[in-house]
């Protein structure tokens, strides 16, 4: 079955020696180390449909997996996909595990203070899956108070619903069909994640009666990839093969591949801010 879900201190002393010796060396061989390597490291899910999973030929694909791909064939190097829930994924680039995580990572203020951030991959909102029956008693953010939210910890859709007074219901890696049957049947009654992951989920498991809550988008948004804060070399040159990509049309292509659409270009359509409640 395939399993989608809905997610360094330098040394004072050696730094002074460099600067007396006149050195221009950088500390940073973050793209140096992948050449030599001749791997790159990326750290994924392979449960977030369709931005990474497991498909019928148990092959690991999707959106963000594919265009970790991409780069890696015009580094000329070869790929390499450690598997975490997100924590895991953020931990593996502070441990030095992975060289960037891959995983329809918003690119927000707040994880740009932690991580250095990719050139957008993605242009997308955020959504509400709700029981078809009776729109689990939802017609709008404010009335999550009360409800029970799932998602993992620590995104930022939990955050959300937190603030506007949901109960969290917390999973780790879970797939999509336990996260739609469990709004079905009334275990949970709520999905705060993206509209084009949930527009996909839903469309692949037609059975489970849930669906997103119409004219109800908020929070604008651009996903892509994460790297270690000080890796600047890497994710810029990462970001000029992105950029190629978008000229080329190769961005397009994977994206109509698994959206039906190309989310790599900013929509006209006007979401609104989520109003923070705190």
């Amino acid at each position: 079955m395939k399993k989608w879900t809905m997610l360094i201190a330098t040394g004072v002393l050696g730094a002074a020696l460099l600067s007396g010796c006149g050195s221009n060396a950088s500390s940073d061989q973050s793209l140096t180390k992948v050449e030599q390597d001749k791997v790159l490291t990326v750290a994924t899910s392979g449960t977030l449909y369709p931005s990474s999973y497991y498909n019928d030929q148990n092959e690991l694909v999707g959106y963000d997996v594919d265009i970790a791909k991409e780069v890696a064939a015009r580094l000329g190097v070869e790929i390499q996909f450690k598997e975490y829930n997100v924590d895991g994924q953020i931990a593996s680039l502070t441990k030095g595990e992975a060289d960037l995580a891959a995983n329809d990572f918003g690119l927000t203020a707040e994880r740009e203070k932690k991580f250095s951030l990719s050139e957008p991959i993605k242009h997308s909102f955020d959504s509400m899956i709700v029981r078809q029956s009776d729109n689990s008693g939802i017609a709008s953010l404010e009335d999550l108070a009360g409800k029970k939210a799932a998602g993992e910890p620590n995104t930022s859709y939990m955050r959300l619903a937190e603030e506007y007074g949901a109960k969290l219901v917390i999973y780790d890696n879970a797939t999509n069909d336990q996260y739609l049957t469990d709004v079905a049947n009334g275990r949970t009654d709520v999905i705060l994640n993206d509209y084009y992951l949930q527009k996909m989920s839903i469309g692949a498991l037609p059975d489970i009666p849930v669906k997103i809550l119409e004219n109800v988008y908020f929070n604008p948004n651009e996903t892509g990839f994460l790297f270690v804060k000080e890796h600047n070399e890497l994710r810029e040159k990462i970001n000029q093969m992105l950029a190629d990509m978008r000229t080329d049309g190769t961005l397009t292509e994977i994206s109509e591949k698994y959206f039906q659409t190309d989310v790599s270009v900013k929509s006209d359509q006007e979401i609104p801010k989520a109003e923070t409640k705190n």
